[in-house]
């Protein structure tokens, strides 16, 4: 059993963020990608606001996990996919840089459709997240677990099981210690692939509260194809469609008054 240590004097130093605030803290400009001759993302330009969630919203296959995916570079594990464009993630455009391309997705932590916890304890999945840090110091990392735990609601749920298998924990709950996980790299915005899909209601809801709650310190940027989950939590919705922007713009205002047809009928219909 890991001793979880009470707050010591120093914690693991925050990203210090510039004293200037900027109102957008991605900014995409003429993206375009394909695979082949396949033209999948068309002409996206989108400003993404910091603290704020902001929903992709759309039929499956239209391209929203393509964009997810290209915001962190994962799209440069297709070698069939060319990318051209810049997206900008504050100050840095991602796909024009000389950075270590690690440091840059330490940007932002990933939470898939399903969740992926390593194959190792409880503890040592969201104790991998601070190491990638630089953190050494076991009181620190003791510490980090148990506030990145808490974070996502989840500490009195494992605190006596810090040291069994990850696999071991419901659905639901490896969706949430996979956060935890992705937290602990102190990341500025939280990319969400459908995370809610493989999971019942309830994780659904605790996952949903989480995101509402987080938007104060993160930008979340979700992916779903779901309306009524969109309409729960968006204060952005960009609605996409065969690989292109259809609309953006604030939820209230976008979902009470759809500017074109194609929105109109996926409200109607629903999904």
């Amino acid at each position: 059993m890991h001793n979880i240590m009470t707050a010591p004097a120093a914690d693991i130093p925050d990203i210090k963020i510039p004293a200037q605030e900027i109102p957008s803290i991605v900014r995409i400009s003429n993206l375009n990608v394909f695979a082949g001759k396949q033209h999948i993302l068309k002409n996206i330009n989108l400003e993404i606001p910091k603290n704020k969630v902001t929903v992709l919203l759309g039929p499956s296959g239209c391209g929203k996990t393509t964009l997810l995916k290209c915001m962190n570079r994962l799209t440069d594990l297709y070698k069939e996919l060319k990318v051209t464009g810049k997206i900008f993630i504050e100050d840095d455009d991602i796909l024009n840089t000389n950075r270590n391309l690690p440091s840059l997705r330490q940007k932002m932590g990933l939470l898939s459709q399903r969740p992926f916890p390593l194959p190792v304890s409880v503890y040592k999945n969201v104790a991998y997240g601070i190491k990638l840090k630089g953190v050494r110091d076991k009181r620190l990392i003791d510490y980090s677990v148990e506030r990145n735990l808490r974070e996502v609601g989840l500490w009195n749920e494992v605190k006596d099981r810090l040291n069994s298998p990850a696999t071991s924990l419901s659905i639901g709950q490896q969706q949430r210690l996979c956060l935890a996980r992705g937290l602990a790299v102190k990341p500025r915005i939280i990319l969400a692939d459908e995370p809610t899909s493989a999971l019942d209601p309830v994780s659904s809801k605790i996952i949903e509260n989480l995101f509402i709650e987080m938007k104060k310190h993160y930008t979340i940027i979700l992916v779903t194809h779901v309306l009524r989950q969109a309409v729960r939590l968006a204060d952005n919705v960009v609605f996409m469609y065969y690989g292109e922007i259809i609309e953006q713009g604030e939820a209230k205002e976008l979902f009470s008054n759809p500017q074109t047809e194609k929105l109109r009928k996926y409200m109607t219909e629903g999904s």
